[in-house]
């Protein structure tokens, strides 16, 4: 079983995914695709003139501020476009795909906040009309009735609330969540960089390994939305799975050279100080 999470943000190679997922799965590898579109939407929301707000929580993590109407937005880009999009693409390659947001079936259930504080100008402030939340449960059921029947499931936030709600989620911790309840070894994770770099300017710089035991340490390196990424990353493993690979989706077969080790592997320590 194969879970992948590729990024929404600028210069990722969908059709190489598309591609290199598509080969994998039609050389016998069942596998669920989780995508992001984070750059749609900021594009989107400039055009209707609702501008993102991106706002920064009192732990240092960045995420999207999400009203009503911003949500609309969202689910317009990542629930439309996007999913839409790839699974038109991997329809082309001859694998049926279906295309889901985390609400369809409560295929994602979580928690929505309250309220959310922020640190902003200096200061904290608390907005309480935000639609986010973080995934505790995930329907298994559901995916596994699709996988077992030849389906590839696309899947995509929003999550939904345990009243119902649409609730935006982080994607890298939601396929954090979702491979942990799958059980599987390893876990890909797909963005516009290398990997996790000592230096955002320098490309050469990419950190290779990261040792569970030693993932605070390495926090330093994480700029604006890779901080989420590195949490999602030691959340999964904390919670089960093997090791989570950061690679590169502006390469062609980004994924198989994520399975081969190309990029940045976070893993436990095995034994005696070696990974």
């Amino acid at each position: 079983m194969l879970v992948v999470k590729v990024g929404g943000s600028l210069g990722i190679d969908y059709d190489a995914v598309c591609r290199d997922l598509a080969s994998l799965i039609q050389s016998g590898r069942r596998a669920i695709l989780v995508h992001g579109g984070s750059a749609e939407t900021n594009a989107l929301s400039e055009k209707l003139g609702k501008p993102p707000r991106m706002v920064t929580s009192v732990s240092g993590y960045e995420s999207r501020y999400t009203d009503r109407e911003t949500l609309t937005i969202f689910e317009m880009v990542y629930c439309g476009k996007m999913n839409k999009g790839i699974v038109e693409r991997f329809q082309k390659l001859g694998v049926n795909a279906v295309g889901l947001s985390g609400m369809d079936g409560r295929i994602w259930q979580g928690r929505r906040k309250s309220t959310i504080t922020i640190v902003e100008n200096g200061k904290r402030r608390v907005l309480r009309d935000d639609y986010t939340g973080r995934i505790e449960s995930v329907n298994l059921d559901l995916l596994n009735l699709l996988l077992d029947h030849g389906y590839t499931p696309v899947l995509t936030p929003p999550a939904v609330s345990r009243e119902g709600e649409a609730i935006n989620v982080d994607g890298d911790r939601a396929v954090a969540v979702l491979g942990a309840a799958l059980g599987v070894d390893k876990l890909v994770i797909l963005s516009n960089i290398p990997g996790l770099l000592r230096d955002l300017e320098d490309e050469t710089s990419l950190i290779r390994e990261i040792p569970l035991e030693e993932a605070d340490a390495f926090m330093q390196f994480a700029q604006g939305r890779m901080k989420k990424k590195l949490l999602g990353a030691v959340e999964a493993v904390q919670q089960g799975v093997r090791e989570v690979v950061f690679g590169d989706a502006r390469l062609p077969d980004p994924i198989s050279k994520a399975l081969a080790g190309k990029g940045t592997v976070i893993r436990r320590r095995t034994g005696d100080g070696d990974l």
